[in-house]
């Protein structure tokens, strides 16, 4: 079943450790251990989790030029980021639209970049494409990825290595970990303090194995990632953004500095810059928002969602039983113009309309050391 699968370095750990196993991206990856998703969902908001992010993408930008010519196909600012900064940023399309999310950290002498799993192979391609006569890609296969996540993240890595608490959110560094050279960066996926690590995969398990072993660590899989995620209001590429929406009607508008809008001494000069900036200037029609049940049932994506009197407004992309917030959240895109704060809508789920209200993301505060 599982033999055209790809598989991480940590395969055997998970096998191990009893994980239930499922296709994800293309690898065979771990949804959930014997606790249950919501034993990790919980561990990961009050101690730490450790998860196995080793499917998604790694790569490099090597060049004087990389900095300028990555700016032609993200609407960010990529030359002024400073040795040892990380930036969250996107590959546009011709039309606006979102051909995926991604990391970016300057290093002394490149760029490392992180991509989506289900992504990595049109990333690099799109790279080599577009900008590999400007600069050269490295795609580096040759890597593990592993994320400690939680209030605890800090004092269990700083076991291992104390410079590590010295990082702050959205820095990067590197740091010797159970004997093996590794950057790290404080960021993830959850809403919560803690660290992506990048590893060589020949020392992916020990490194694993000597965080687990240290008493506020347990590992989680991609189930409870995807609820703490949801609750941190945090977008999945191919669900709540795709080429198909915008970063302005994605709400991701935050990302696109100033140097690179209308005015900015970098404005455009990415695809998609004119369909963006006219948004930017005018307003989306459609939006992506939050809804909190009022009901105690879970909505899940592509349920419809309508008004009182069954007009569809819209649908939702992402949704799940808040663990930390013990009410149904969700992530739907709207009509602008029912896009507003406590604006009571409905979700269709088998022939019933459960009321929702409009609400502010994150469903849980981020925790971000800054």
């Amino acid at each position: 079943m599982t033999a055209h699968l790809l598989r991480t370095p940590l395969h055997a750990l998970h096998v191990e450790l009893g994980a239930k196993m499922v296709p994800f991206a293309g690898y065979d990856m771990p949804v959930n251990y014997p606790g249950g998703i919501l034993a990790e969902h919980r561990h990961c908001r009050d101690f730490a989790a450790l998860f196995d992010v080793s499917h998604m993408g790694q790569l490099q930008l090597r060049g004087d030029d990389a900095a300028a010519a990555l700016e032609t196909l993200v609407p960010m600012d990529v030359v002024d980021l400073p040795v040892g900064k990380q930036r969250y940023a996107f590959f546009t399309n011709a039309a606006g639209g979102l051909l995926d999310d991604l990391m970016v950290t300057r290093r002394a002498d490149h760029l490392f970049l992180v991509v989506n799993a289900a992504c990595k192979e049109a990333d690099q391609r799109h790279l080599v494409t577009h900008i590999g006569h400007r600069c050269t890609m490295v795609p580096l296969p040759e890597r593990a990825l592993l994320a400690l996540q939680g209030p605890a993240a800090v004092k269990a890595l700083a076991q291992l290595d104390a410079g590590v608490a010295d990082l702050t959110f959205m820095t990067g560094g590197d740091f010797t970990l159970a004997g093996a050279s590794c950057f790290v960066t404080r960021s993830g996926y959850t809403g919560e303090d803690g660290f992506e690590i990048s590893v060589p995969a020949d020392a992916a398990e020990r490194l694993a194995r000597a965080l687990l072993a240290l008493p506020d660590v347990k590992p989680a899989g991609l189930g409870a990632r995807d609820t703490l995620r949801l609750e941190a209001g945090l977008c999945l590429y191919g669900h709540d953004i795709n080429e198909n929406t915008t970063p302005v009607e994605a709400g991701l508008t935050w990302a696109i500095q100033k140097v690179r809008r209308p005015g900015g001494a970098r404005a455009g000069g990415y695809p998609g810059a004119a369909v963006i900036e006219s948004q930017l200037a005018l307003g989306p029609k459609i939006k992506r928002v939050g809804l909190a049940g009022l009901e105690k049932v879970p909505v899940r994506e592509g349920a419809p969602i309508v008004d009182a009197q069954g007009h569809k407004l819209g649908h939702v992309t992402s949704g799940t039983l808040g663990p930390t917030v013990f009410e149904p959240v969700a992530m739907a895109y709207l009509a602008a113009n029912h896009a507003i704060a406590h604006h009571e809508v409905y979700a269709e789920v088998r022939g019933k309309r459960l009321p929702m209200r409009v609400a502010p993301m994150p469903f849980t505060p981020h925790r971000y050391h800054r």
